[in-house]
């Protein structure tokens, strides 16, 4: 586990075909970070927010239609040309906007020149993560990583915290669409009405940005803070694919999909949170908290832990948390000179092999080492994710994917990464040699054995599923 492989693995996403050698490890990394291109051509094709959202609009026309058919009420003309067929394509778009994401991102990881950005790029869309398991996030949540995460990671953790926080995925997936000031002017208007109860506060978005976002658990912040914070949070809302009443305050010429701040659903009056007050009006409220929250020493330890975890192993050490933490304080959160710092450091580039590839970083290796394409041009790369235990955008929760060793390196999912590794090397067959490969994609971590154990291989398919299911090469 030299440096150029470390150089490579643990800092990049393995080796191309046609990389040249690594010189000099840290001044390749250092390099990338001023080469950087938030918007690389394999994303070029992808939908914009407008096209997303009218799938989504389409899709809630269709299911009024249908409850209208099923309960025998009267439709319109337009819901009347609505057919199961119509039905079938809107979820079928929505869904679409998914797979289409999902291989634009695997399309973009193998080709970069910049995989250290391209890393933490996945990196942060998993620190701030949403989860299209929920439906209204399923369309999303490739805009959410191209839009909200792509463009921010080379500049302050204020600015990335905030555009993730805005971005439709996140107020979608937490709720905060459906969050109203309980003495808002709305909620006030439908309480002084006396015929329903008034809507009410959703803390999802306010808890989460403490826990997982910038504090972290345990972290001094009580249930007051929370709900103070979550006031603040209201009027923040996304025009036109929410629910609830609220949507009817919506300017006539708000966009669908926009991410809006509506005065009449937010809670009037001055908020504290962690001891500070917050009088500022509007939606300057919400915000300025965040920026509060983004330079708070609590956010900078961790950020520096979470940091250090993945590029060194399941306990970072505490110098290394150390150094990172002081470097996030002493700059406001500069995400560039964090990560210079992280290059410098000498725990990253420990010897010891502790850490194991996701099956995510595994495929990607895989694909960047191959100069032939490894699946064919139907290939479904979002359910190809699912079967390997880690589906694109998909965590389950908004922690996002545990990063820790014992999360991929069960025995199940090794044989399922063998038995893909065997499936490509079938399709590849003699033209790849694994014996000229290994030297390429493990560099300085290819051991005598392991070069043995390849040339000694049946056959070039077979040498290559050995390279690929090598304990080197399922490391970082």
């Amino acid at each position: 586990m030299a440096a150029q492989y470390l150089a490579a693995n643990r800092f990049g996403l393995g080796r191309r075909f046609d990389d040249p050698a690594i010189d000099d490890p840290k001044a390749w990394l250092t390099r990338q970070i001023g080469d950087y291109d938030p918007a690389p051509a394999a994303l070029a094709g992808l939908a914009g927010r407008e096209a997303i959202a009218a799938a989504y609009v389409e899709y809630r026309d269709e299911r009024q239609a249908m409850r209208r058919e099923a309960a025998d009420m009267p439709m319109n003309e337009e819901e009347k040309g609505m057919g199961p067929e119509l039905r079938r394509l809107s979820r079928s778009a929505i869904r679409r906007h998914y797979v289409d994401a999902s291989a634009a991102r695997l399309s973009a990881a193998v080709a970069t020149s910049t995989p250290f950005p391209e890393r933490l790029v996945h990196f942060w869309a998993n620190h701030f993560a949403v989860s299209a398991d929920k439906q209204t996030v399923v369309g999303f949540a490739g805009h959410y990583e191209n839009a909200a995460i792509r463009p921010h990671i080379m500049g302050k953790f204020s600015d990335l915290l905030i555009a993730a926080a805005h971005h439709p995925a996140m107020l979608l997936y937490l709720d905060q669409a459906q969050s109203f000031g309980p003495d808002s002017p709305f909620a006030t208007r439908v309480r002084n009405r006396g015929n329903r109860q008034a809507p009410g506060l959703n803390e999802n978005l306010a808890r989460e940005i403490l826990e997982l976002h910038t504090l972290g658990v345990r972290t001094g912040y009580t249930q007051t803070d929370v709900t103070a914070f979550a006031k603040a949070l209201t009027g923040l809302t996304v025009a036109g694919l929410g629910r609830g009443a609220g949507q009817r305050l919506m300017p006539a010429d708000a966009q669908p999909g926009a991410t809006l701040f509506i005065d009449r659903l937010h809670q009037p009056g001055a908020q504290t949170i962690l001891g500070k007050r917050y009088d500022q009006p509007g939606g300057r409220q919400a915000e300025a908290v965040l920026r509060d929250l983004a330079v708070h020493p609590a956010t900078a330890k961790h950020i520096a832990a979470k940091l250090a975890r993945h590029f060194t192993g399941d306990d970072p050490p505490a110098a290394l948390v150390d150094r990172l933490s002081a470097d996030f304080l002493k700059t406001g959160g500069d995400l560039p000179s964090l990560y210079r710092t992280l290059i410098a450091s000498p725990e990253p580039w420990a010897t010891a092999p502790a850490m194991f590839k996701s099956p995510w970083d595994w495929t990607v290796s895989m694909l960047r080492a191959l100069k032939i394409p490894a699946f064919g041009a139907r290939q479904n790369i979002a359910a190809l994710f699912t079967q390997l235990g880690q589906p694109v955008w998909r965590p389950g929760s908004p922690a996002g994917y545990d990063d820790k060793v014992a999360t991929w390196a069960g025995s199940a999912a090794l044989m399922q990464r063998v038995e893909l590794a065997s499936r490509i090397a079938g399709r590849i067959g003699d033209r790849a040699d694994a014996r000229q490969l290994a030297p390429l994609v493990l560099a300085d971590a290819l051991t005598p054995d392991t070069a043995q154990a390849i040339a000694r291989a049946d056959s070039p398919g077979q040498g290559i599923a050995m390279l690929f299911a090598s304990p080197a090469f399922l490391r970082r």
